[in-house]
């Protein structure tokens, strides 16, 4: 059920600078930090979203369209449709958020409807580099990400523009380009069971669930919910249940004021000290260190 599926808005859980901006873009790693390489299926209402990737490679779901490709790359997401997708530890890129009604007065100004068709359909797409095109692309993506990044005179008129310009050509290069090809060989039961192991995560990670008993939930062994996993997600079980909870923790010290110990006990650590040590394997720094790095970040 679409309720059922987290609604991401980055300006409200991630970057509060411009909570109401209508276009947002944010370096691909920089996310990919906070929010883990692993994405669980999730949604953006009212918002066209688009990851380029210039770097790396990514496993990708777009409903129920599975892709797997390789940067140059990128992959579109229409108004409220569902998407997961796995990184590699490689990847690089941007990522453009524009809020609906932007777009939606770009689709009146054209009058063979070519651009709207093209960007209300979800699409991933491996791209060639020598394509004029596709250069033009990548400037103006470095472009809006140094525009945004900045604080110049009627900077919002500009990120508009901008904006514009780079889903007008990526609406081109979906026309004339083939797209990355979906991929065919996962089995439905695998991919069903796959969703329900996700949604299990979602409602149980705080309760730290033994990978045995989200089998038996599953009706699965653990050693076939692993191998599903990998099939599916190229990740094994355990990760995505780590990836959940390191997600939430992230979130909780960077918009909570609350203390470790407090974070550590709501995300069901009854030993704080194990909490820190679980955190730093993920994230290479102790959790206060790492809520300091990030809280400079975003003044």
């Amino acid at each position: 059920m679409a309720n059922s599926i987290p609604n991401i808005d980055f300006g409200r859980v991630f970057d509060l600078r411009d909570e109401d901006a209508d276009v947002h873009c944010e370096g691909l790693g920089r996310l990919a930090d906070f929010f883990g390489h692993n994405m669980a299926a999730h949604r953006h209402a009212g918002v066209f979203q688009v990851h380029l990737m210039l770097r790396g490679e990514v496993r990708l779901r777009l409903d129920d369209l599975h892709y797997h490709a390789r940067a140059p790359a990128f992959f579109h997401t229409p108004p409220a449709m569902t998407h997961a997708f796995v990184l590699s530890d490689d990847a690089e890129g941007h990522v453009l958020s524009v809020r609906q009604h932007v777009l939606q007065s770009l689709f009146s100004e054209d009058p063979g409807g070519m651009v709207e068709r093209r960007l209300n359909q979800a699409f991933c797409m491996e791209l060639d580099e020598s394509d004029p095109q596709v250069h033009r692309l990548f400037g103006y993506f470095e472009l809006v990400r140094a525009e945004f990044s900045g604080a110049e005179a009627v900077r919002e008129l500009n990120l508009l523009a901008l904006a514009r310009l780079a889903f007008v050509t990526m609406a081109r290069l979906s026309c004339a380009a083939v797209q990355a090809m979906p991929s065919r060989d996962l089995r439905q039961v695998d991919v069903r069971i796959f969703r329900e192991f996700n949604q299990l995560i979602e409602e149980s990670y705080r309760e730290h669930w033994q990978l045995s008993r989200y089998a038996q939930a599953l009706s699965v062994t653990e050693t076939r919910l692993n191998d599903i996993c990998r099939r599916v997600g190229d990740l094994p079980s355990k990760r995505f249940v780590h990836d959940r909870l390191m997600q939430e923790a992230k979130r909780l010290l960077l918009f909570s004021s609350a203390p470790v110990t407090q974070i550590a006990y709501d995300l069901g650590f009854r030993d704080v000290s194990y909490f820190s040590r679980f955190f730093r394997q993920h994230a290479q720094l102790p959790p206060g260190s790492w809520r300091a790095r990030m809280r400079g970040r975003n003044p």
